[in-house]
């Protein structure tokens, strides 16, 4: 009998790792398989890190999981920075930013990037501050690429550290309306 995958669409909260299983630290860390019963073998696609909020995918299918983490997908994340963005920031995140990687100077690919409203997403369960800090402003970016922690590289790299980051698309998977830690099961991603 084939086996039958299941795959699910989950708007991970802050705090949490992107996995099932803690083998980084001996810290007590929180992992999705709490927000959830997921069958044995999900494995998230790609990553968010602790401090991200959004959207993760999660299948029980290993190939499908290398096809989406590669570079055919867009990648949509919402930025809350530290600052006033400007139209010279935001071309110079579209055309690409230099940012550390493994060691080495790293240029990131172009992409997309627009000043977005703020996009009223539920407080966070961790404060990040409030206005008498100065002003924030929110973008969008979109990427193809994925290194580690690159958004966040990529903001601070044009002078506006993150304080928020948000994934609300991968390819055409949308966070829509899904309630922080709420969880879907879907029968095909694609």
């Amino acid at each position: 009998m084939i086996e039958k995958h299941r795959h699910f669409i989950i708007h991970k909260p802050w705090g949490y790792l992107s996995q099932f299983v803690n083998n980084q630290t001996k810290r007590k860390k929180k992992m999705l398989g709490e927000l959830y019963d997921f069958p044995e073998g999900t494995m998230a696609i790609g990553r968010l890190d602790v401090p991200s909020e959004g959207l993760l995918l999660l299948t029980t299918d290993g190939k499908l999981s290398a096809e989406i983490r590669s570079n055919k997908y867009e990648k949509e994340y919402y930025v809350q920075v530290d600052g006033l963005i400007t139209e010279n920031e935001i071309e110079q995140l579209q055309k690409g930013v230099e940012i550390g990687f493994n060691g080495k100077k790293y240029m990131t690919k172009p992409g997309k990037a627009f000043i977005i409203d703020d996009p009223k997403f539920p407080l966070r369960s961790q404060k990040i501050r409030d206005e008498r800090h100065g002003p924030t402003s929110w973008v969008s970016i979109i990427i193809r690429e994925g290194k580690f922690r690159q958004v966040r590289k990529m903001t601070a790299a044009v002078g506006l550290p993150t304080l928020r980051l948000i994934r609300v698309r991968i390819g055409t998977i949308t966070l829509d309306n899904l309630e922080i830690s709420g969880v879907k099961e879907v029968h095909s991603f694609m």
